[in-house]
Parts: structure tokens; C-alpha cells; sequence
């Protein structure tokens, strides 16, 4: 069975490299300069900047070190990997710190059996089931002869060479690592336990207390509530609009642009659902594809798509071609920007102030244009055009307002919903520990938690459901289990009942009724493999201890003196 990896490889592999290579290109243009004394593409004056292998201040190098360390990265963890900047450019000076070890250390090149074994370890091909597939491993080869972006099977190959070397280095700068006899038996405690609980929920949502507001209490809460209710900065402008819908009677189409239009953007169109039969029940018989009958289905809603995005480019044209009016007549205070309009027969429209998170419904909600308001001010009293959902505008700047305390009656409404909601909280939280207190009771009087729970929320008015968790340890914890559940066992013993985590719209009670300690003597086999799992992890924090501070000591080399 192919996976669904395997086919998106197949028919989408360009968007692949794209993340490849974009998780390098953003790396480079966006961190790389940030490093001291990288990222300057003038060589005139530009002192050298040795970094091991690498000369830090030549650009070609620049983007060997980072391409090489984002391919490997994207390799290691997958084309689809959130990687930031920061983090692909400290991975690719370790990455060569690693290598230069290696290379000092006279580490030999892999064999083809090591390559062939680290390729197989690569989550860039694995399967849907997290295994190496031979399959898609193979796609990737074949791409790679066909690929625009111009890397090649030897750049792949390279690289994987590279890792195998640093992972050697790596094994040996780690050495055995040190565990201690009670971190081993703390940890078994902690995955290998197994639990046996019962939760009580009691429902936030349905928790609805009737709470006063008086304004004196209003008044209080608005005032000790410091910056929280402050109006942030605000612009205040005016915009000359230019609608899409002006220009839908200037646009003509051909057949042909609109059915090219159709076969380059077909998911945007899908073709109406096969209608039901007469009794309501889907048909038995799926009709034959038919693309001629599937775009005249369609056909009315292509044309009037491809003729309002006709219609926007005129509108952002004709704001452009005022824009630069404007901007050949030398206006630059309001009064010559004014006699401009005036003479233009333009009247620019008032828009209340506006924060940058609050765009305009005249603007169509525009995050765009607000950003663009916001680069306005005294010396710029005028924007370019600005394309809008709705058509193109041009902004004219009459003021910023900084942030300012508003009045208590600007924004007593938010105040009262904050100071209710905050009411609710503490009286729900309250209740909590009443209802923790009552279902202790009532569990040590011999009662389940099921029938507890449903006596505590007849006592406390809320609404709780109990459910009861088949046993398990956290090394196979239930993936449905609320993740707040899982804290509280560590401070819960057999037979007690959790403090109430709050989690989203619902407290939520533990009871442990069941805890079997796991065997922590070495005579149990998991013993030795948490042991080993430790030495590991600790043996390695080390070593990477180690080169980062080799990276440091040789970044300091030549790093620019302060002047």
C-alpha cells in the first residue's frame, strides 16, 4: 500500500525542496546577519572572520554553513519541521564545530554501509509509520535529477557523510555518562507506575452565579488594574477610496480566459455534490468524470471570480496613477496636499481613529493598510496605494495618538464583564475546595466516586461527571486523557483526591484509587534500560555542553572590539 507520504512526494515534491530551501534562505537573510560581523556582502574593509573551516565575513561561505546545516536539519527531522532562524544558525555552528573535531581527530570517511544506515534513520523518509520507506527514499532520488533548485545526489550524500562523522565525535565527546542509583529509581517511579483513577469534572461553562457590580467596586478593580484597560496608540486619518466594483463594467472576457482562468485554479471551484435521489439517499452510481460539464457547472462563478480580480488590479492601477500625482506634485504639508485634491475634484473620507489591531471596516479589515497608517506621521503625510480586499485606497495621516488611561466611563462595560468574570473564577475555584473536602468525606465513608460526585454537586450547585481511567503507567498514558490530569499524580497517593486543576472550561478532581509501585530493584530489566536511557541523555548534555563552548571561544576570536 502506497502512504500518504509516498504520494505527496510524488506529486508534490517541488513544494518539498521549497521547504528545504526556504528553511535555509530564511535562516541566512533573517539570523545570519544578526551574528557580530556577519552578513556584510561589501568586502571593501571587511576584516576576515575565521570560524574553523569558514570565513564568516565572505557571503559564499555564509551560505555554505547555513545551507549545509538546513539541509541536514530538514534531513534529520522531516520537510515539514518548524525550524526558526536562531535555531538553524546555532545548529550550523556547532554542526561545524563538530566537524572540524572531526577532522582533526582524523575521523575516516563513512563506508557506504554506514551512509546506508544513517539514510535509513532520516525522518525525511519515513513512512506513515515512522519507518524508513524505501519507496519514498527512492521518489526523493528520482526528483533530485529533475529538481529546479539545483541540489544534486552528491550535495545529499555529502551531507549525510558529515552527520555520520559528527555523530562519531559526538559518541565520543560523550563518553559513559553518570547516573546516580536514585535518579533511576525516581524516574521508574515516575513512568513506570501504574494507575488507577477516577475523575470528577465539574462543568466551568455551566457555572453561572449571579455577580453584582456595584460602581464602587467597578471603580476600584478600573484603578488598581494599572496598564491593563490603557488606549493603545492611534491613528487618525482620512482615505480617498477606490472600489473594485467601479471598474467591473470596464472588464471583458473571452472564453478562453475564462476557462484558462478555470483550469489553473481548479480547487477553488469544485463542482456542485452529485444531487440525491428521490427518496434523499445518495446515488448508487458515481457519474463518469466529465471536465467539460464540470467547469459549465461551474462557469458563472469562475467569470464573476476572474472579473472582480480584473476589476481590483484597475482600482489599485488607478490609485497607483493618483499616488504618483501626488507625489510628482511635490506636496508635502496638508495645505498643498489639500489644493492637490481640490484641484483633483478628490474628497478624501474621515476614518475614526483606528489601533494597529483594529483595521477599519472601511478598509476593508486590511491588516495592510493599517500597517501602512501606522508608517504615516509628520513627514510623511501620504501613503502609496494600498490594495484592499474590496479595491485599492490611499491613506492621508492627520495624527498619531499615544497611549493614554482612559476615563472609567470609556470603558466601564469591558471593566464590568472583567471584574464578573474574575468574580466567577474565584467563587468556582472556592467551591472547589469545598467540593474536594466533601468528596474526601463521603470516599472515606466507603462511596465511590461516581456516587460522591453526583452528592457534592447536588450540595454545591455544580454540574460534576465522573468517569473512571482503565489502569495505566505514563509510559502508555491514554492519549485521551486530559494532559492536566497527569500532573497532579505527581503529588497524589493511593487513596487521595487531587486539589482541582482548572484546564480550559472544567475543574477537574483525581482520585487515585489504585497505585502499584513499579519493581526498582536492577534484578528488573527496565532498570537497566532507564539507566542506560539516562547515562545517554546526561552523557550527551555534556558533549553539547562542550562544543557550544568551543563555538563561543572561537566566535570571540574575532568578534569586533567594542569602540
Amino acid at each position: 500500500m502506497i502512504s500518504w507520504i509516498q504520494k505527496y512526494f510524488q506529486h508534490h515534491f517541488k513544494v518539498i525542496f521549497g521547504v528545504l530551501l526556504g528553511v535555509v534562505i530564511v535562516a541566512f537573510v533573517f539570523t545570519i546577519g544578526a551574528a557580530p560581523g556577519i552578513g556584510n556582502a561589501d568586502r571593501q574593509g571587511v576584516v576576515d572572520r575565521p570560524f574553523f573551516d569558514y570565513n564568516l565575513s565572505m557571503q559564499s561561505d555564509q551560505q555554505r554553513l547555513m545551507g549545509d546545516a538546513g539541509l541536514s536539519a530538514s534531513l534529520r527531522l522531516g520537510a515539514f519541521a518548524q525550524l526558526d532562524g536562531e535555531q538553524v544558525q546555532n545548529y550550523a555552528f556547532q554542526r561545524a564545530a563538530t566537524l572540524h573535531l572531526a577532522d582533526q581527530w582524523h575521523i575516516p570517511t563513512p563506508t557506504a554501509a554506514e551512509i546506508t544506515d544513517q539514510i535509513k534513520t532520516l525522518r525525511m523518509f519515513a513512512g506513515q509509520n515512522g519507518e524508513f520507506d524505501a519507496k519514498a527514499y527512492q521518489t526523493f532520488r528520482d526528483n533530485l535529477k529533475t529538481n529546479p533548485r539545483g541540489i544534486k545526489e552528491a550535495d545529499i550524500l555529502r551531507i549525510v557523510s558529515d552527520d555520520v562523522r559528527a555523530e562519531k565525535v559526538q559518541t565520543l565527546l560523550s563518553g559513559p555518562g553518570y547516573v546516580l542509583p536514585a535518579d533511576i529509581k525516581s524516574q521508574l517511579l515516575r513512568t513506570d507506575t501504574t494507575w488507577t483513577l477516577t475523575t470528577a469534572t465539574a462543568d466551568y461553562a455551566a457555572y453561572k452565579p449571579e455577580i453584582k457590580a456595584p460602581d464602587t467596586e467597578l471603580t476600584q478593580y478600573f484603578e488598581q488594574a494599572g496598564g491593563r484597560y490603557d488606549i493603545p496608540p492611534q491613528v487618525v486619518a482620512s482615505y480617498l477610496d477606490f472600489p473594485a466594483l467601479d471598474n467591473l463594467a470596464k472588464v471583458t472576457l473571452s472564453d478562453a480566459e475564462v476557462r484558462a482562468f478555470y483550469a489553473a485554479n481548479p480547487s477553488r471551484f469544485p463542482k456542485p455534490p452529485t444531487p440525491a435521489k428521490a427518496d434523499g439517499t445518495a446515488p448508487s452510481v458515481t457519474p463518469p468524470a466529465d471536465p467539460a460539464a464540470d467547469f459549465a457547472a461551474v462557469r458563472p462563478q469562475v467569470e464573476s471570480t476572474l472579473k472582480f480580480e480584473r476589476a481590483l488590479k484597475l482600482a489599485v492601477k488607478t490609485a497607483s496613477d493618483v499616488s504618483l500625482a501626488l507625489f510628482e506634485s511635490k506636496a508635502k504639508t496638508p495645505e498643498s496636499v489639500a489644493a492637490f485634491l481640490a484641484s483633483s475634484k478628490l474628497t478624501p473620507k474621515p476614518l475614526a481613529p483606528f489601533a494597529r489591531d483594529a483595521a477599519p471596516a472601511e478598509l476593508g479589515g486590511s491588516s495592510e493598510a493599517v500597517a501602512e497608517a501606522f508608517r504615516l506621521g509628520k513627514d510623511r503625510l501620504v501613503s502609496d496605494a494600498v490594495s484592499t480586499p474590496t479595491g485599492a485606497v490611499i491613506l492621508f495621516w492627520k495624527e498619531t495618538q499615544p497611549t493614554r488611561k482612559p476615563l472609567f466611563n470609556e470603558v466601564k462595560e469591558r471593566v464590568s464583564t472583567d471584574y464578573v468574570e474574575g468574580e466567577r473564577r474565584k467563587r468556582f475555584i472556592e467551591l472547589g475546595k469545598t467540593a474536594k473536602a466533601a468528596l474526601e468525606t463521603r470516599l472515606k465513608a466507603g462511596e465511590t466516586l461516581e456516587l460522591a460526585a453526583a452528592a457534592v454537586a447536588t450540595s454545591t450547585g455544580l454540574k460534576i461527571e465522573a468517569k473512571t481511567v482503565a489502569p495505566f503507567s505514563m509510559r502508555n498514558r491514554p492519549q485521551d486523557l486530559d494532559f492536566s490530569v497527569f500532573g497532579a499524580l505527581e503529588r497524589l497517593e493511593k487513596g487521595q483526591v487531587s486539589d482541582m486543576v482548572f484546564s480550559g472550561e472544567k475543574g477537574i478532581f483525581v482520585y487515585a484509587s489504585d497505585k502499584q509501585l513499579p519493581d526498582q530493584s536492577e534484578s528488573n530489566p527496565r532498570y537497566g534500560e532507564t539507566r542506560n536511557q539516562i547515562a545517554s541523555f546526561t552523557a550527551r548534555i555534556g558533549a553539547s555542553a562542550f562544543v557550544s563552548e568551543l563555538v563561543e571561544k572561537e566566535l570571540q576570536k574575532t568578534t569586533p572590539k567594542a569602540q
